[in-house]
């Protein structure tokens, strides 16, 4: 087993609710890697599957960025 594949990468999960209840995960630092479920549980067991298979899936190594915070802003539209 290769020395990289021991290595343990952080990443920050949004988890957000759709108009039909489902929870949708999102990992910002990679591109496309989201994924859904019925519970908050079920999108986090998911999500750690399609981050697995984007980290598999992608030829160049992914650097989680450092999480500082989230923030809600409203615009008038």
């Amino acid at each position: 087993m290769a020395e990289a594949d021991n290595k343990v990468l952080n990443f920050t999960v949004l988890i957000e609710q759709d108009e039909d209840g489902i929870y949708v995960a999102k990992v910002p630092d990679i591109i496309g890697c989201y994924t859904q479920g019925k519970t908050v549980e079920q999108a986090m067991e998911r999500i750690k599957e399609a981050i697995q298979v984007c980290l598999e899936a992608d030829k160049e190594e992914i650097m989680p960025l450092k999480f500082i915070g989230i923030q809600q802003l409203e615009v008038k539209a």
